[in-house]
């Protein structure tokens, strides 16, 4: 008699946190985790799913493997990348439930700030700085770090993009953006260990078309936009949704404007709530330079409405959308009489005569100045 054949599962049941889920072979537990949401989902430094190949840099995703499926049920002996690790069948993960976990990521934290400028005061980045966000979630109130942070030597790469080395953490997002949207590439990481740095061959410029999306995907201030460095603070301005028909067949043209009145501060390409650039017709929405760098007036847009941002972010103040503003019940208390608190009390309820003035009175006012 031949033997039973074992059908593997259409999908895979994963539990994290105690929250079970199904998901296609092949997944891996950070994509996983983010279609559940919410705080179960890792951080992120340098997996970005637009690019093929990110990922196993940053190793501020990691998570406990519980049990590693139903068929072998034992526990990952170590905590594993969950940007990096394929779901099984009947594996259960633990990310916010694990002090592991915890643990590890503040150390991870605190590795990545040992030479990272504590200059957010002056960074074009700050406010939505993913590294910033990390550390206040899960970084620790000091350093034990004493010896001399690292430093670079400042490099032009180009007309529209200012390099920070300092603050870099060698995500490597940049190379993959200009190895899979360029004809070319310039840059890359030179050297090795605490000498590795992004940088140009022959002090060569970045100058292709799609280079500003290198800015979009930095989760730090290592790249940032030199025409609108210095100008304003990300939450004082406004975004907008708004798109345009751009002439290069590669651009989607859909963009976010950052506007301060009507004036155009920058313009960037739309985000999803992972900080990771919008995709449409399944497609990612990478803009052009002449998008982002030429077309600063709002005549050149079509404005579609407010960018929905998360409300627990500093861009969001003053911005929400959809806001129910709470219901007046002092009324409903007052049997619909109108409170009298706004008007004035004195000539209403007749406690204190308007013609006295309080200041002129000899000493403390006492009840017989008002018989």
């Amino acid at each position: 008699m031949a033997e039973e054949v074992k059908q593997v599962p259409v999908n895979f049941k994963v539990t994290i946190d105690n929250i079970t889920i199904e998901v296609a072979p092949g997944t891996t537990i950070l994509t996983a985790a983010r279609e559940i949401g919410g705080d179960v989902t890792p951080p992120a430094m340098c997996f970005y799913s637009k690019l093929q190949g990110s990922g196993g840099k940053c190793r501020t995703c990691l998570v406990e493997v519980a049990a590693g499926s139903t068929a072998d049920p034992r526990p990952m002996p170590k905590l594993v990348a969950s940007c990096r690790t394929t779901v099984m069948d009947g594996m259960i993960v633990k990310n916010i439930t694990s002090d592991k976990v915890k643990d590890a990521r503040a150390g991870v934290v605190e590795f990545l700030l040992l030479n990272h400028p504590l200059d957010c005061p002056i960074c074009d980045q700050a406010g939505e700085c993913h590294l910033q966000d990390l550390g206040y979630e899960h970084g620790k109130e000091g350093t034990r770090y004493e010896f001399p942070r690292r430093t670079f030597e400042k490099e032009d790469i180009g007309p529209y993009i200012q390099l920070h080395m300092t603050r870099c953490i060698l995500c490597y997002r940049c190379t993959y953006v200009a190895d899979q949207l360029t004809d070319k590439r310039v840059h890359g990481i030179l050297d090795r260990g605490e000498h590795a740095e992004i940088s140009t061959y022959i002090s060569k410029a970045i100058d292709n078309e799609f280079s500003g999306n290198m800015i979009d995907v930095c989760p730090v201030g290592a790249l940032t936009d030199k025409t609108f460095r210095f100008k304003n603070r990300v939450w004082f301005t406004k975004p907008v949704d708004a798109h345009r028909n751009c002439e290069n067949p590669k651009c989607c043209g859909k963009t976010t404007l950052w506007l301060r009145g009507e004036e155009v501060f920058r313009v960037t390409a739309r985000k999803d709530q992972w900080g990771e650039v919008q995709s449409f017709e399944g497609k990612p929405g990478w803009i052009c330079n002449t998008c982002r760098f030429d077309k600063k007036e709002t005549k050149d847009w079509t404005i579609e409405g407010p960018t929905l941002i998360n409300r627990h972010s500093v861009i969001a103040q003053g911005h929400y959308v959809g806001v129910i503003k709470p219901k007046e019940t002092l009324q409903e208390v007052m049997g619909g009489r109108e409170p009298l608190l706004l008007m004035d009390i004195h000539n209403v309820s007749e406690v204190n005569k308007p013609n006295i003035d309080l200041s002129k009175i000899q000493g403390p006012a006492h009840s017989n100045d008002f018989n």
